[in-house]
């Protein structure tokens, strides 16, 4: 016969008070009322607990005995059904989206400087954590992450939300890989199916024309002499804003005119040995009685230990009046303009910005760093700005013969005769002059030279 919930509860005498079925209520001595369900499984006798009386009413008891017959019925073990239930249970307690990204962002941090380790962990706190950090990684759906990224893009910053779409998938992947998840859920979503399409807008970049105005501008800038001096250097040696921002002095050799960046400071990840030319030397002495006593050449005025943020150069250009018309990294697509434009050996220009070589078998086999030419380079380069500043042309190395001064804002040198150019090419092997007639700017040059010799012939 059946229980009622008056009978469960009014019960007096301790033992076991059958519902049927294989379910009852046991009454303890001390009076306490456990619902209990007997079963057999594989020839022996087991129980599943449903917890206490009036916590697990009747009702509540028939329905969870009902659940544990339908998972005999098909052919389980209710019991060991739910063990497993409540490891997975502990499993997603503790791996939560954000105990796992942190698990990942540890793993990866060898990988990335303290900068960019910071800047990927801020986005994910700002964009993810907040509203999905607790959840068990594999409750959260695909449309979730996709309604968190697109509200990212919605403030207008679509290259934040793309970058935090590929951070969380690189998550789950990694959490696959190392057993915290059975399956990546978040496989399928596609930043081009996501996020809506836009123009590819490249950093501002000063032009050459503008130096002359800019130089004695950046020279009487009245704000921090940090900044000051950094934008300076970071113009003299075409280095990128991260590793001008945080250069150490154990990096620099100022006797030997010797910047030696490590790799894990690097985009590449590849040691970069960057000549300084005299007047980064005078840049990096003037250094010396600021930061000289701290690790960081150019430490931030808030906090010393740091390196100055992420967005002082182009705060500092907007003050000197260039906002959006130039930012501190486009300084690297000036130098290599002007270099290219005045005829310097692309291969030595491409290894002073420290760029990669896209072809795979010449960058097996084209190891050469051009320490010796990247000296005479950056020297010049060096002398160029000054003479831009001062509106003085300036001298062109030998080798770097071949830039026609046709537009004079680009100071590239003084002209050079026909016969001098034809002379030159003469020496150099079949494989120099056959690259430089596919350079387009040697075919220019190229070009306007045969203009000049019919000139000179009429």
């Amino acid at each position: 016969m059946k229980l009622t919930d008056a009978q469960v509860r009014n019960l007096t005498a301790p033992g076991k008070h059958a519902d049927g079925g294989g379910l009852y209520v046991e009454l303890a001595k001390a009076g306490g009322r456990y619902w209990r369900m007997k079963y057999r499984f594989g020839g022996k006798e087991k129980r599943l607990a449903f917890g206490v009386y009036p916590g697990v009413s009747l009702k509540d008891a028939r329905e969870l005995a009902n659940k544990a017959r339908k998972v005999l019925k098909s052919g389980g073990d209710p019991g060991e059904l739910r063990k497993a239930e409540k490891i997975k249970a502990v499993h997603e307690s503790i791996n939560t989206l954000e105990a796992v990204a942190r698990d990942w962002l540890t793993h990866q941090a060898g990988r990335w400087d303290a900068e960019t380790a910071g800047r990927i962990r801020a986005s994910l706190e700002a964009d993810i954590f907040k509203t999905l950090g607790a959840r068990p990684l594999a409750s959260i759906k695909p449309g979730e992450i996709m309604a968190a990224v697109k509200k990212v893009e919605a403030r207008g910053a679509s290259d934040q939300a793309g970058r935090v779409l590929q951070r969380v998938k690189a998550v789950y992947r990694w959490a696959l890989t190392h057993e915290r998840i059975e399956a990546n859920p978040m496989l399928d979503l596609v930043p081009s199916e996501i996020l809506k399409p836009r123009e590819v807008q490249h950093r501002a970049a000063m032009d050459d024309k503008e130096l002359p105005a800019f130089l004695p501008k950046l020279a009487a800038y009245d704000g921090d002499p940090h900044t000051r001096h950094a934008l300076r250097l970071l113009i003299l040696t075409a280095t990128r804003p991260g590793e001008t921002r945080g250069a150490r002095w154990a990096e620099f050799d100022l006797d030997a005119a010797l910047w030696i960046i490590p790799p894990e400071r690097m985009k590449m990840r590849n040691e970069h040995r960057v000549p300084l030319s005299h007047q980064a030397v005078e840049v990096l002495r003037s250094m010396r009685a600021l930061s000289g006593e701290r690790e960081l050449v150019f430490p931030s005025p808030v906090y010393p230990s740091k390196p100055l943020s992420e967005n002082t150069f182009n705060s500092a250009l907007a003050r000197m009046g260039y906002k959006n018309t130039a930012t501190a990294h486009g300084f690297r697509a000036l130098f290599s303009t002007v270099a290219n434009e005045c005829g310097w050996n692309p291969d030595v220009i491409e290894r002073q910005l420290a760029h990669k070589e896209q072809n795979e078998i010449r960058a097996a086999y084209h190891r050469s760093t051009y320490l010796a030419d990247r000296v005479k380079l950056m020297q010049w380069w060096a002398d160029y700005l000054d003479g831009r500043k001062s509106g003085n042309v300036v001298k062109m190395p030998q080798r770097a013969a071949g830039c026609w001064p046709a537009p004079a804002q680009t100071l590239c040198g003084p002209h050079r005769p026909f016969k001098n150019l034809l002379r030159l090419l003469k020496r150099e092997n079949t494989a120099t002059v056959r690259t430089n007639q596919q350079n387009p700017i040697s075919m220019r040059v190229a070009a306007r030279l045969r203009t000049e010799d019919k000139v000179r012939t009429n």
